[in-house]
């Protein structure tokens, strides 16, 4: 599982989706973030822990609230949670819970543990808020447009940059919330290159960098995506060569199909 690893990093990657959980370890704290997918990928990450904790204090970060980001949470009861506002004040917790449930009914997955959706322990308010654990501190940028309750956080003085379902190198933007904040969070990306000094952006879902001029690229790749699938929809053309040069094109399809639906909404 692990993608990549070394003295204060270890970045787990699923099977399914490519979707990355990452263990920050630093003097003062571990911090987990989105532990995901299968059992048996849960408790690598678990004894991962296990093995490195030495009475720490445990967080654990989601990024944002799809199912598949907080479908570990029940792995780790001891953990202190930290989540954005729009998160913890979700109207719609249960059904992102029944979407775990369904899941694990239509594959006969078994867990050790209880399904719920996550109890916010330190709420994210605003943007740069910090929390300050020791010598750690973590900066959080609110990051909407893929969901509207999503976070960037930068650990510091690791110069480790978690950035959510944004900026992955497998993915186009996949926008549920609003194709404006999405754009508005990839404007976001400038400010941080130029306050933080960054060593490694860790995407949701597929590979990290250690690159800024990778991270910059995916930015770019990204606006451009969007400006041109909005211009498409506004002169009524095809879209379709905006995905060709993506892997697993029958899967990504409907993604972009759903990207359409919301854009043409918006107008």
């Amino acid at each position: 599982m692990i993608q990549f690893q070394d003295k204060q990093l270890t970045i787990f990657r699923s099977q399914l989706f490519k979707t990355t959980s990452t263990v920050i370890e630093t003097e003062d704290c571990i911090l987990l973030v989105d532990p995901n997918w299968l059992p048996q990928e849960i408790e690598t990450i678990q004894a991962h822990i296990a093995k490195i904790q030495s009475g720490r204090p445990l967080y654990l970060l989601f990024t944002h609230s799809d199912w598949d980001h907080i479908i570990g949470y029940g792995a780790f009861p001891d953990a202190i949670v930290i989540a954005s506002e729009a998160f913890q004040k979700r109207a719609d917790k249960e059904q992102i819970v029944e979407q775990i449930r369904t899941f694990d009914d239509n594959y006969y997955i078994d867990r050790a543990y209880s399904l719920s959706y996550p109890t916010v322990d330190i709420v994210i308010q605003h943007e740069k808020q910090t929390v300050t654990i020791g010598e750690t501190t973590i900066t959080f940028y609110l990051a909407n447009g893929h969901t509207n309750d999503g976070l960037f956080a930068i650990v510091e003085p690791l110069g480790i940059w978690i950035a959510g379902d944004y900026l992955s190198d497998v993915e186009f933007p996949y926008i549920y919330d609003c194709s404006f904040a999405y754009e508005e969070t990839l404007a976001k990306v400038d400010v941080i290159l130029q306050q933080h000094n960054i060593h490694y952006l860790i995407p949701g879902h597929g590979n990290m960098t250690m690159e800024i001029e990778e991270i910059k690229k995916r930015q770019r790749d990204a606006a451009t995506y969007i400006k041109a699938l909005r211009k498409c929809i506004e002169q009524e053309k095809d879209s379709e060569y905006l995905i060709a040069g993506y892997a697993y094109p029958r899967n990504m399809r409907e993604f972009h199909k759903g990207n359409i639906r919301l854009m043409q909404a918006e107008n």
